[in-house]
């Protein structure tokens, strides 16, 4: 496995954010490192300049809208040929059981990645133990809770899922499970780490200061 085992850090700002287009995503890497990170997730324009300031495995991915679907992390080839245009590691894209754009298959998408780049490790994105298990069984290299609580069918989960990270891990024989969604306290990694994922994933906590502040800010209670 090309990701080693330990915290991988999401540095992502996409657009509305207040650090969107400010170009320093690489630095927010560079920090993450100097705290142990053992990998980076980040979106594709941002990789360039992260590789160039890290030394660590990068899961790139692309956030596409699409009329016709409602997956958005790297949902067609095109968006694979972005990231795979990078040279990012690892590729993460929504592996959930929704329809995708233009009528494309996830079975069709994880043989077109692994014909054109072997040695690209491909994460899947999953909401649902059954779309875990489908993931699995296409020959995903990582399996993670990325999407729980952000579907249709697990709207309302509360994160981080814990018995879920659990369920998943329990349930795959193949690809290794990837503890993401909803982490935002050291107790929580804890948890988590009973479990015994292969990493986790944490990024809002760490790399959205406007909703850790906002987190904060609806703690406050003056008097």
């Amino acid at each position: 496995m090309l990701l080693k085992r330990g915290l991988i850090v999401s540095c992502q700002a996409g657009e509305g954010e207040p650090l969107h287009g400010c170009g320093i995503m690489h630095l927010f890497a560079r920090a993450a490192v100097a705290g142990g990170a053992v990998g980076i997730r980040a979106l594709y324009y941002d990789i360039e300049s992260i590789k160039r300031e890290v030394d660590v495995p990068v899961i790139g991915l692309v956030k596409e809208d699409y009329e016709d679907s409602e997956i958005y992390i790297t949902p067609t080839k095109r968006e694979v040929d972005l990231v795979l245009g990078t040279g990012a590691e690892c590729l993460a894209l929504d592996a959930t059981l929704r329809v995708r754009p233009n009528g494309e298959k996830l079975e069709d998408l994880v043989k077109y990645i692994r014909g054109k780049s072997p040695k690209t490790e491909i994460m899947a994105d999953i909401a649902t133990l059954d779309e875990a298990i489908n993931a699995d069984k296409l020959g995903f290299d990582y399996v993670s809770t990325t999407l729980r609580g952000y579907t249709a069918d697990t709207k309302g989960a509360k994160l981080p899922d814990i018995e879920f990270m659990r369920e998943v891990k329990g349930a795959l024989k193949n690809a290794k499970m990837i503890a993401e969604g909803g982490v935002y306290e050291c107790g929580e990694v804890e948890r988590i780490s009973e479990i015994n994922p292969y990493a986790v994933v944490i990024g809002s906590a760490i790399t959205r200061p406007m909703v850790t502040t906002s987190r904060f800010n609806k703690s406050l209670t003056l008097k």
